[in-house]
């Protein structure tokens, strides 16, 4: 599992997301940090779009970027001259190859087809370009069928073949046991590329890498057509965290590339998404931050400075007097144990009416009650 390549496709498939149409400022600004933080490949965009798309896509080959720019293709030639004419050494070229989709898309006619995919393939590798391969519907596709078209395609030049679970119906096990049979029969390396229609977007793309695929395709919140894809976060976390693979990714500014991509794609991230959540190191329940408050490592898999984010403890219904203790003493407040016991009840309280947690002014209005009483008593 060690040399994994990052493909993130947030340009493309990312933008293909309803609703989500990327500035120039805004493709180079997510391009450029991907860049920086060492993402190995970037998958730019659709040049066969039209003027549009193209000047941005030649916009970001001008930045001469360390990491490998990709564009997506038709098995068009028309597709490839258009990537050519926006300065691409690299295309991915996409073969429906689920009979659902040959019979959509080529009349059921397989013969054309192959045809029309050797054809291209030979015009991009006339032109010296590095050509992957991308199966769409590969998990629908009859799997002895699927194997020999990436076989006739190596032979043709492709250099790498994406499996794609275009719709996601792939449970980890079934991924696991397809992946490993494709890597065991190809002589080119697999590429895994999952949408998160049942939640298993990224579990089916570990499950994959653990069969032997050596690429995955992600995109910053797991921006996607309808549920998403596979999450960049969570790949590169969990590869780092659980697998113990380091893929020179300055995970640090992970935090900071999810808030770029929310801006720009002008959508909403639910605070308890996995790594990049605003919820994803806050805790409130008295049990965690009593825990937490000892040892970070008793609720938290890492230390959220690892993804560039804070811890956060919050008062709210759930807390416990361990919390409300720390956050009135960073303020100078101190109270005994019956009076933190009174105000807790006051918080649970006004939680609950509010149906969230307390401000910081809010907890110190509450606690200020104590305060005031023990200057009174103080007076007397």
């Amino acid at each position: 599992m060690n040399n994994i390549l990052i493909n993130d496709t947030t340009l493309r498939d990312g933008e293909q997301a309803a609703g989500v149409a990327f500035t120039l400022a805004e493709k180079t600004a997510i391009a450029s940090l991907l860049n920086s933080m060492g993402v190995q490949e970037i998958e730019v965009g659709i040049p066969a779009m039209g003027k549009v798309e193209q000047e941005a896509i030649a916009h970001l080959v001008h930045q001469n970027f360390k990491a490998d720019l990709i564009s997506w293709n038709r098995a068009v030639i028309s597709d490839i001259v258009a990537s050519l004419a926006c300065g691409m050494k690299r295309v991915h070229i996409s073969i429906p190859v689920s009979q659902i989709q040959i019979d959509v898309k080529f009349q059921g006619q397989v013969s054309l087809m192959l045809n029309k995919l050797r054809d291209t393939i030979n015009f991009a590798k006339d032109h010296g370009l590095f050509v992957a391969l991308g199966g769409e519907d590969a998990s629908r596709a009859d799997q002895a069928f699927l194997l020999d078209v990436v076989l006739a395609a190596q032979e043709w030049g492709v250099s790498r073949f994406r499996y794609c679970d275009t719709v996601g119906i792939l449970d980890p096990f079934t991924t696991y046991e397809r992946v490993s049979h494709l890597v065991q029969s190809l002589p080119i390396p697999v590429e895994m590329h999952t949408h998160n229609d049942f939640g298993l977007a990224t579990a089916n793309a570990l499950a994959g890498i653990k069969a032997g695929a050596s690429a995955v395709n992600t995109t910053v919140n797991g921006l996607g057509e309808r549920a998403g894809n596979a999450a960049l976060e969570e790949i590169v976390m969990a590869l780092k965290q659980i697998y113990g693979i380091k893929l020179g990714i300055d995970t640090s500014r992970l935090t900071e590339l999810s808030r770029l991509v929310v801006m720009a794609s002008g959508g909403h991230l639910p605070p308890w998404k996995a790594i990049v959540g605003e919820n994803a190191f806050t805790h409130e329940s008295g049990i965690h931050t009593a825990g937490v408050l000892k040892n970070p490592n008793t609720y938290e898999p890492f230390a959220p400075e690892i993804v560039g984010s804070q811890r956060r403890l919050l008062a709210g219904k759930h807390s416990g007097r361990h919390l409300l203790k720390e956050i009135l003493a960073s303020q100078g407040i101190f109270l005994d144990q019956e009076e933190l016991r009174s105000l807790l009840e006051s918080v649970r309280h006004f939680s609950s009416q509010v149906k969230r947690n307390l401000t910081s002014e809010e907890l110190l209005k509450l606690a200020s009650h104590f305060v005031n009483q023990k200057e009174i008593n103080y007076a007397n």
